[in-house]
């Protein structure tokens, strides 16, 4: 998949990543919302807003879970959830 069908969910507000998803679902077939960490339940919030106010027949075709290793700024490493989900049309 393509780089630009991929939104990164961080700290910014649920419906600014609602808006990216929406766009992106209107020029391509699938979009994959990536996060980490807290951010993973504010990608959660953006699919389900947009499967079930804003685009209907979007479904969700893939969930990943992982965990990434992450160094700090000490030089000690931390590990971190990670979650991608695959929206398509």
């Amino acid at each position: 998949m393509a780089e630009d069908n991929v939104v990164y969910v961080g700290s910014k507000p649920v419906m600014n990543y609602v808006l990216a998803v929406t766009t992106q679902l209107n020029n391509s077939k699938e979009v994959v919302l990536k996060s980490r960490g807290q951010a993973i339940s504010r990608a959660v919030d953006a699919a389900e807003i947009v499967r079930n106010r804003f685009m209907p027949g979007v479904k969700i075709k893939n969930i990943n879970i992982s965990t990434e290793e992450l160094t700090r700024e000490d030089g000690t490493t931390m590990n971190v959830s990670a979650m991608e989900i695959t929206l398509s049309k």
